[in-house]
């Protein structure tokens, strides 16, 4: 029989241990299995901003399967079924957009966890149980789950403290593109009061005993959220930094 494969970010983020990655939209397998090689301790496949979906997620997580990286996925949104089919395809790491409050936290925990205590489909030839190898699959599954949430609106920031005091919520991350514009300043996530309303969170986060999560490619932002205590990070998207790459400066 195959174990069941530890989640090493998982184990990080339960330590406080900074933990800085990548943000991909780029879906070709290849380029993914290149980055991968890179020594970051987490990528992100976004399927909430990007064409991809599980489908095409799958054979990236197939690609940095042999290295030694966390991949985390990003549903398109709260969507059971949709979080479902990307567990199945062995993703043990999932990071919900767009959580308000209490209560929609608690429907992303029931979404990533077995009945009884939670909602998610039951399937045996699945990826994620090792084609039915792992035994014991579906009773110990929750165990390596990494379940990450989203605050990114000013909404979400008055529910942080509830939103936390979650079971089974392992980490918060703060989205400051989406926070920029429900505060106001849209397209302007490093306007004043949107840098100081994330570090705000973030330190919020953490003092609630969670590890903060943030990505930015503002290096003054970056800075202080890690100060205040983010555990995971990214400062670069694999676009951005192509075309940076490719830019001949006109």
């Amino acid at each position: 029989m195959t174990d069941l494969p530890k989640n090493r970010f998982k184990a990080a983020l339960a330590a406080m241990q900074l933990q800085r990655g990548l943000w991909c939209q780029i879906q070709d397998p290849l380029a993914v299995e290149m980055l991968a090689g890179e020594g970051f301790d987490w990528m992100l496949f976004d399927t909430e901003h990007s064409p991809m979906d599980a489908l095409t997620v799958l054979p990236l997580l197939q690609a940095v399967a042999p290295y030694p990286v966390s991949a985390i996925v990003r549903p398109g949104s709260l969507n059971v079924a949709e979080i479902k089919k990307i567990l199945d395809t062995g993703a043990q790491t999932i990071l919900v957009p767009m959580v308000q409050n209490a209560e929609e936290a608690a429907l992303a925990v029931a979404s990533v966890t077995y009945p009884p205590e939670g909602i998610r489909g039951v399937a045996g030839a699945t990826r994620a149980a090792g084609f039915g190898r792992i035994k014991g699959y579906h009773r110990r599954a929750s165990e390596e789950i990494c379940l990450l949430v989203q605050v990114e609106t000013r909404e979400a920031l008055d529910h942080i403290e509830a939103i936390a005091a979650v079971p089974g919520v392992d980490g918060i991350f703060v989205g400051p593109a989406d926070l920029a514009a429900s505060l106001g300043h849209p397209g302007e996530a490093t306007h004043p009061d949107v840098r100081a309303a994330v570090v705000d969170a973030i330190r919020r986060i953490r003092a609630a005993g969670k590890p903060p999560g943030i990505l930015t490619m503002d290096p003054v932002l970056f800075e202080a959220a890690v100060e205040a205590g983010a555990v995971f990070v990214s400062r670069d998207l694999d676009l951005l930094a192509l075309r940076k790459g490719l830019s001949t400066g006109t």
